[in-house]
């Protein structure tokens, strides 16, 4: 079955620094376009970034020029790169997939950033 395993949030402070892994399985990974959301405390579940397979990429217009999206379909991965993170950026973040019609979720890593 389809797995999404997240890795890499924590508690930062405005400023700093964080990288988000997501590790998939019983998927044809280099094939299919990979997806980082986040929910925030009472705020709808929103897309953050995205990667196609061959690996254009778009983002929210909230996070331009700050985070970068990549993969690396050897290891059946996909990254987050976080930079000048803000307060506002305190979400559960979640890696997604769309496998035969069928949204797939990682359970979900916590980003908590302070001022």
């Amino acid at each position: 079955q389809v797995q999404l395993v997240e890795s890499g949030g924590g508690s930062v402070q405005a400023g700093g620094s964080l990288r988000l892994s997501c590790a998939a399985s019983g998927i044809i990974f280099r094939i299919n376009a990979m997806g980082w959301y986040r929910q925030g405390p009472g705020k709808q579940r929103e897309l953050v970034a995205r990667i196609t397979s061959s690996g254009s990429t778009n983002y929210a217009d909230s996070v331009k020029g700050r985070f970068t999206i990549s993969r690396d379909n050897a290891k059946n991965t996909v990254y987050l790169q976080m930079n000048s993170l803000k307060p506002e950026d305190t979400a559960v973040y979640y890696c997604n997939c769309n496998w035969f019609n069928t949204d797939h979720w990682g359970q979900g890593t916590q980003v908590t950033v302070s001022s």
